[in-house]
């Protein structure tokens, strides 16, 4: 494969992804959520009882940043923080029956928003494609740990 061809589908890829974020975020904000909002609630219906630290890793967030937002959820009436009885020091996090209801409603949107964006696309064009990105992000989360681990990474711009 080319190296221009890599490059086109890197800057296509990025360009998507951004275009996606955007749509998400104009159609949650439709709903009163946030996109951000909106992840962390499908986490918890899939992984009730997680901690906040545990939540923040599956998300690859930073936890202050998913702090602010539980505490929006938790004002919202939409999540609950129990004590942990093996750690005092952290919290357990349930979905109040207002918060499953929410994420249950957003079911309908999620599947609106893939039926816009794939619109006319085969079912093997999405399994391909669908391959292809757990590929893509499998080599990303590898070449960042490598580059982690390396003493002198090489800053390679994109085009």
């Amino acid at each position: 494969m080319s190296l221009d061809l890599k490059r086109q589908f890197v800057a296509q890829l990025v360009e998507s992804s951004r275009l996606l974020r955007n749509y998400i975020d104009q159609r949650a904000k439709g709903r009163g959520t946030t996109r951000a909002q909106w992840i962390v609630l499908f986490r918890l219906r899939q992984q009730e009882g997680l901690s906040q630290v545990d939540l923040a890793e599956v998300l690859e967030l930073q936890p202050i940043s998913l702090v602010r937002l539980l505490d929006r959820l938790v004002d919202q009436g939409l999540l609950e923080r129990h004590p942990d009885p093996r750690d005092r020091r952290a919290n357990r996090l349930f979905l109040t029956e207002a918060g499953r209801r929410f994420v249950d409603d957003l079911d309908s949107l999620r599947d609106s928003i893939a039926a816009d964006v794939l619109q006319g696309m085969p079912a093997s064009t999405v399994e391909t494609s669908l391959e292809a990105l757990h590929d893509i992000k499998r080599h990303i989360k590898s070449a960042s740990e490598n580059r982690s681990a390396s003493d002198n990474p090489d800053d390679v711009a994109i085009k």
